[in-house]
């Protein structure tokens, strides 16, 4: 089976002036032919997320006017709008709304479903929507509306601000994408407001981004980061939230929003594998965006240098949002306003800079966690998730059914390139059951095709092996498929175990459960509204790759060798005592692993040599 969101890369879609008109030019067909006698451009199935979206289809019908002059088009922006404004602002209160601070203010807002009292939650984010169709639409509206629709426009648009701000507490969710969205919402409605109105709108949207967004960020992987539905990053809002910063830096010029942005940007291209595959998240494990994310990828790939459209988005909603029959649905679409605006063109190599929890060359990445261990391992097309043994998770030695990953101690790096490979080494002291302090070293090196894994550490008690991973998905052409076949090779023993009891705390890879539906099996809250991360913490066995100890070690290491990517020859690596360092021979290459106190500031060294050189 197909992961169903993980598809293209987003940087591989057309963005030239010529295809973005041909995707305007199939909305105004679909439009035209759509409108009801009212005015209404809502898709027919249309009943979650709906209080914008016809206002979204009027924008980009604005904006394709403003391209083509197409003639038709004036008639039906006004015809639209005036629907939206007679019938989709509401402003009494929707019975059961849980978030008001304020009865009965008169303010305008959308609403998600437009039922009375039926799932009101979703009203604040669909009022921030809203405004965002609203603004842009008065960006575009020379031309096409008279003074005094727009004037009622300018209004509306103004209250949902207020209601957003006033009537209602700020940020209901704690969803950084819509919070952050709504400030880009005051800081364009702010250029529309006579300067006595619009001056106080921008100051009071830069405040509510430094005390209610800025100073609640998540700490991940050395990176600040806007928080996401209780998290610290959701690869679905992640990138969403990337668009929103570029799109108010774009229209405020303040730095703040370009250094976040560039923080973010960072911390994405160091999670995200060179296929652009990637999961995780409070929300979504696997559910990626598609042009949601263009602006905020493309716009701050060009900022810090790197590919970061390799991200694979769902090709469904590749220019726009859809419903199931493939049609046009107005949801999100000023991203596709912005991202037509803006025209920063994509980066698209890879950035040369080492990142701390990244390794990366040729069509090899590790991703690491904050606590340095692979979060992420792919290679030879292959991605390799971290394995569950009793309950515990990641990539490292196993004794007595204890994984020693969790570091107690300062966990050091070192980055070394040499002859066209590329290494870390990462050092962190670990405690087992025994209490004994034992340091474990892990050198990760790659040529940009395979990459060898070897993890040494004092000798350990019992029969110790390496959970080496957990094989989840492949690379297929243009889709990632479900996997449970490892292209690996072992120094010492290699067995591919799977978890025997058929209940959900138990993941078989061979199954055609995906990851994400696991996750949500095990979280505390129904699907879409449990944390997956937090449920996926609860699995208590997976499919795991367990690699015996590799011979020839000296006696006093268990030294654990895994090759990814396995070639037709045999692995046979050596390994031999050099003063107090650990030398490490194989056929790519040879690694001198010193000690922890290996230089004058006690940072663990390493040396690297091709094999021709060694």
């Amino acid at each position: 089976m197909y992961l169903p969101h993980q598809r293209g890369p987003l940087h591989d879609l057309a963005d030239t002036p010529e295809a973005y008109d041909a995707v305007l030019a199939d909305v105004t067909e679909q439009a035209l032919s759509r409108m009801t006698p009212e005015g209404s451009l809502e898709h027919p199935d249309c009943v979650d997320d709906i209080g914008d979206t016809s206002l979204g289809v009027t924008s980009l019908l604005a904006l394709s006017w403003q391209r083509s002059k197409d003639p038709r088009l004036p008639e039906a922006v006004r015809r639209s709008l005036a629907f939206h404004l007679r019938e989709r602002v509401y402003t009494e209160d929707n019975p059961g709304y849980p978030n008001l601070r304020v009865r009965d203010s008169g303010l305008p807002y959308a609403r998600y479903t437009l039922a009375a009292g039926a799932h009101p939650i979703g009203d604040w984010p669909s009022t921030v929507w809203a405004l965002l169709q609203a603004v842009n639409l008065l960006d575009l509206a020379d031309g096409l509306v008279d003074d005094g629709q727009r004037a009622e426009l300018l209004e509306v648009a103004h209250g949902y601000w207020r209601w957003l701000t006033e009537a209602t507490f700020f940020n209901p969710q704690e969803a950084g994408n819509q919070a952050i969205g709504c400030v880009v919402g005051g800081l364009m409605l702010a250029r529309h407001l006579p300067p006595a109105e619009g001056d106080p709108v921008r100051r009071e949207a830069l405040r509510l981004y430094e005390d209610e967004i800025r100073a609640h960020r998540v700490a991940d992987r050395g990176a600040l980061l806007p928080p996401e539905h209780g998290g610290a990053y959701d690869n679905n809002y992640g990138p969403i939230s990337l668009s929103f910063l570029a799109q108010a830096h774009r229209v405020s010029g303040e730095e703040v929003f370009a250094e976040d942005g560039d923080a973010l940007a960072r911390y994405i291209d160091a999670r995200l594998t060179n296929g652009g595959f990637d999961n995780g998240g409070p929300r979504y494990s696997e559910q990626h965006s598609a042009f949601e994310s263009v602006l905020g990828l493309r716009y701050f790939s060009a900022r810090i240098g790197s590919d970061l459209g390799r991200y694979r988005g769902d090709s469904r909603w590749a220019r726009h949002a859809v419903k199931a029959d493939g049609g046009v649905d107005g949801h999100f679409a000023w991203m596709l306003v912005w991202q037509i605006q803006d025209t920063t063109p994509w980066h698209r190599a890879p950035s040369t800079a080492s990142a701390r929890h990244q390794l990366r060359a040729g069509t090899v990445s590790v991703a690491f966690d904050d606590r340095m261990t692979p979060a992420l391992v792919e290679a030879a097309g292959t991605y390799y998730l971290p394995a569950a043994v009793n309950r515990q998770h990641g990539f490292g030695p196993v004794t007595d059914g204890f994984l020693l990953t969790r570091p107690m101690g300062e966990v050091r790096v070192r980055d070394v390139t040499a002859d066209g490979l590329a290494a870390k080494l990462v050092t962190k002291p670990v405690v087992g059951r025994d209490h004994v302090l034992r340091h474990v070293r892990s050198l990760y090196v790659t040529d940009g095709t395979r990459l060898w894994t070897t993890v040494a550490v004092e000798r350990l008690p019992g029969v110790p092996y390496l959970l080496a991973g957990l094989p989840y998905a492949a690379d297929d052409g243009d889709r990632v498929r479900r996997t449970a076949e490892p292209r690996v090779t072992s120094a010492g023993t290699l067995r591919l175990t799977h978890p025997g009891p058929d209940d959900p705390h138990h993941f078989d890879a061979r199954t055609d459960t995906t990851q994400e539906q696991a996750a949500f099996a095990l979280a505390l809250d129904p699907r879409g509204y449990g944390n997956p991360d937090e449920g996926w913490r609860h699995l208590v066995a997976s499919t795991a790759l367990e690699a015996g100890p590799a011979p020839g070690a000296p006696e006093d290491l268990h030294v654990f060798a895994v090759r990814y990517g396995q070639g037709d020859d045999e692995f046979t690596p050596a390994f031999e005592r050099e003063g107090t360092a650990l030398v490490v021979r194989t056929e790519a290459f040879t690694a001198v692993i010193g000690e922890v106190a290996g230089d004058a500031n006690a940072e663990p060294e390493l040396t690297l040599s091709c094999a021709a050189d060694a």
